[in-house]
């Protein structure tokens, strides 16, 4: 994101030499045309809580547009897209130093590349939100451990945000355990990334990338299969099939949710079933935050395309912040509060 620019007025002819300096003035309303401008300009660098806003590190084909930030007045399409009150949107501050870290709860894999994606989510968690104190813990198989993390915010406060897609065992069981496991942090449990408008961004611009033609609206031979990893919880389940309601809305064909485990149908499965039907035209998104071996599954069922994970696409950050978000507007906490029940 880069800084807003004023446009200046017309400035007078530079001073001859040897005139001391002094530019001449047509009139007493050019001078004071002159001093707003310039006040315009240092003001738009000062944030609203009196310090100098800093540069983003965001790169320009990423930066956020006026839509990036929910607001409690946006409102949601039938289709799962947002729509933005007409309200104008304030400039976004950095977060307070004093304000509860974002402690991002990631499941945790072997594949080497699944650390990787999340650290570099993380990276732009923290260029979205510059000086915030973003931090990371696993459930399993990777450092840092959750536990862990706990243990160095002693006395601290911190709102751990689930790197999970639906309401699950992890989300209901293994999270609020380990924020009590650490009473000497003030937690707070946000809601999972699921169902969520951005998650249909994201999956989007996945499919995009894969190969996904926006032409195909509506063709009667084109479909999706959403790879989720499957959970025996109903609540999972549901969180799925609304996922794929919400982007088969977004893209016009049918979107068939299918499992990696403990559910089903299977991915090759749910291919041949849209075959059956005459939908031979069929991409698989891949409905899991990052690589690892259920993704690489799905990938590996799949006759056709199959989309990336959603790693670090740039909705995934803004979905994080606005979990974040969501959980300091609840109550204060007194030892721990959960969200998992306003997903």
């Amino acid at each position: 994101m880069t800084e807003p620019s004023t446009q200046q007025p017309r400035q007078s002819p530079p001073p001859p030499a040897g005139s001391g300096g002094t530019v001449p003035l047509d009139s007493t309303a050019q001078l004071l045309t002159r001093i707003t401008a310039q006040l315009g300009t240092q003001l738009s660098l000062v944030s609203r809580n009196g310090t100098r806003r800093p540069m983003h590190r965001t790169r320009p084909s990423e930066a956020l547009r006026p839509s990036d930030t929910l607001r409690p007045s946006d409102t949601l399409r039938p289709s799962g897209t947002l729509r933005p009150s007409a309200a104008p949107r304030p400039p976004a501050a950095p977060r307070s130093p004093d304000a509860p870290t974002l402690l991002v709860v990631a499941h945790g894999s072997r594949d080497p590349q699944a650390l990787r994606t999340v650290l570099a989510l993380l990276d732009r968690v923290r260029d979205l939100r510059p000086g915030h104190d973003v931090r990371l813990g696993h459930i399993e198989l990777n450092r840092p451990l959750l536990p862990d993390t706990l243990d160095g915010l002693r006395g601290a406060d911190a709102v751990l945000v689930p790197l999970l897609l639906g309401r699950g065992h992890h989300v209901k069981h293994d999270l609020p355990a380990a924020a009590a496991a650490a009473p000497a942090v003030r937690t707070r449990v946000a809601a999972p990334l699921g169902p969520h408008p951005l998650l249909v961004e994201a999956l989007y611009g996945r499919l995009v990338e894969a190969g996904w033609d926006p032409a195909d609206q509506g063709s009667r031979s084109a479909a999706v299969v959403l790879a989720a990893a499957g959970s025996r919880d109903p609540d999972s389940a549901q969180d799925t099939r609304r996922t794929a309601r919400m982007l088969a809305e977004r893209l016009g064909v049918p979107v068939v949710p299918a499992y990696a485990s403990a559910a089903t149908p299977t991915v090759p499965a749910a291919l041949r079933a849209l075959a059956a039907r005459g939908r031979h035209r069929t991409f698989v998104a891949s409905y899991f935050t990052a690589p690892g071996r259920f993704a690489s599954a799905a990938a590996g069922a799949a006759p056709r395309t199959t989309a990336l994970p959603l790693g670090a696409h740039p909705a995934m950050a803004r979905l994080l912040l606005h979990r974040y978000d969501q959980a300091l507007s609840a109550t204060a906490p007194s030892g721990m509060v959960s969200l998992l029940a306003s997903a």
